[in-house]
């Protein structure tokens, strides 16, 4: 793991004293100044500096000290380790030359989380005075905030599932000076104790996205109306973008019965689309991602919802299979359902020159093939590799024939090595199909459209080409 730190105990530490600052306090000539909040313990070291390395000096009161005393991990609230939560997050458009935003949508990310882990954190607070009536005015303004917790924001990021927690008042005591009262000192020490319940995040993944458009298009012929005769009767000659149960646009403003809007016409409410990414779909409303909650589906749909027996069938826009499988509802984000898929439901994978498959996808910069190279091998390639001005001691020695001589192929490509040298069996750039294929080494199954290679049943999935069937 590299080096991660993002100063979230500290966050929580100058939150808390943030709190406690700018309390107010009246001195005897009727002065009103507010009391300074200082980070540490009263060490040697820390009273030799607040002293001016003088022992003739007492420390300037009054004051408040926050310091940390413990940090324990809170199995009461301990969740799986291995959930991850992804977001989409979609920019407005900024102008940076003019400094203004723009009206129509900029960047888009995804935001993979994983899972904090809860702590207890303990910290103390020292209310430093010098008479009693100094600390009983800054306890009577403390101590009535928490009755018995007080809400605590360490940052505005709406994403940051962290960010608000509450401080508890655990304890308080009165004074640090014992009976009777020795002449060392003047100050009297109160101490509030606090718990603050935390998490702390690991570090966040996250994806640049490619734009995804939506365009709704209504179109009015108004030549049947007229001022004059006081007609007002406009024909609409409108188009839906979604395919309503039972029928499809077939042109010309006719529609005719489908199977496939049929079979899905359980989803047509409120035109929800779905978004699959590996094992997880979220739904999409207004060409916003995983922004609805699949209870409101479950709700509107006859039958139950039940894990792992409730179902769900995606049609494929490049052919006529439907991926199918059982899913259960994401116990941490109601956006989400995580899908079993059923393997054999899957598209048949094309055949490439006598195969259907890849041994493994590579980096041809980074890795070298020799411990595999075997008669027959099989990788897609993520990266270029080779140059054809290059002449045959320039190519690199991993990737070269056995004649000396090297491959020249480009990203998204498949080679294959037939043990005397290496062919392209896929070229990437001349491909105008959709091309499946089945990665042995995971036994993920890929698709190769619009010059990229993706899972085989990620993507969107507008209203009419997928369904759920829930229990009973």
């Amino acid at each position: 793991m590299l080096h991660f730190y993002d100063g979230q105990i500290r966050r929580y530490t100058t939150q808390m004293m943030r709190i406690l600052s700018n309390f107010p306090v009246k001195d005897g000539k009727g002065t009103i100044k507010d009391v300074p909040v200082t980070y540490g313990d009263l060490t040697r070291q820390v009273a030799s500096i607040i002293r001016e390395n003088s022992e003739n000096k007492l420390p300037t009161v009054p004051r408040i000290a926050v310091y940390l005393t413990g940090l324990e991990l809170d199995k009461d609230r301990l969740a799986d380790a291995t959930y991850t939560r992804k977001t989409n997050i979609r920019e407005r458009a900024y102008d940076t030359e003019n400094e203004e935003y723009l009206n129509y949508q900029g960047k888009n990310y995804t935001v993979e989380r994983l899972i904090p882990t809860p702590y207890m954190m303990r910290l103390n607070a020292d209310i430093w005075a010098s008479n009693t009536d100094q600390k009983l005015q800054l306890l009577e303004q403390i101590l009535v905030l928490f009755n018995p917790s007080l809400e605590m924001q360490t940052t505005d990021n709406f994403i940051d599932w962290t960010s608000i927690t509450v401080v508890n008042l655990e304890n308080v005591t009165w004074s640090n000076r014992s009976i009777p009262v020795g002449v060392d000192s003047e100050i009297d020490i109160a101490t509030l104790t606090f718990s603050i319940p935390i998490y702390i995040s690991p570090p966040t993944k996250v994806k640049k996205m490619g734009v995804i458009t939506n365009i709704i298009t209504s179109m009015f012929d108004e030549s049947r109306g007229d001022i004059d005769s006081g007609i007002s009767a406009p024909q609409l000659n409108q188009y839906d973008d979604y395919a309503q149960p039972g029928t499809v646009e077939t042109g010309g403003g006719r529609k005719a019965s489908t199977d496939i809007t049929s079979e899905t016409a359980n989803v047509n409410f409120n035109t929800f689309g779905a978004y699959v990414d590996g094992d997880t779909v979220r739904l999409i409303s207004n060409g916003a991602v995983g922004m609805k909650s699949w209870r409101e589906i479950f709700i509107a749909l006859p039958g139950t919802y039940a894990a792992d027996v409730a179902r769900v069938f995606f049609r494929s826009v490049d052919n006529d299979s439907t991926a199918t499988g059982t899913f259960t509802l994401n116990p941490f984000d109601e956006t989400i359902i995580n899908v079993n898929w059923d393997a054999d439901s899957f598209p048949t994978d094309t055949i490439i020159s006598g195969r259907t498959s890849i041994d493994y996808i590579i980096n041809p910069l980074s890795f070298n093939p020799t411990s595999i190279k075997t008669s027959g091998l099989r990788l897609l390639l993520l990266d270029d590799i080779g140059d054809p001005s290059s002449t045959a001691t320039q190519f690199p020695v991993a990737w070269q024939n056995n004649d000396g001589s090297g491959i020249v192929a480009s990203a998204n490509d498949i080679v294959e090595w037939d043990g005397t040298k290496w062919i392209i069996v896929f070229d990437a750039s001349s491909a105008t199909d959709t091309v499946y294929t089945t990665n042995l080494n995971t036994n993920t199954q890929y698709k190769f459209k619009d010059d990229e290679w993706l899972k085989s049943v990620d993507g969107d999935y507008p209203v009419g080409t997928w369904r759920i069937d829930l229990a009973g």
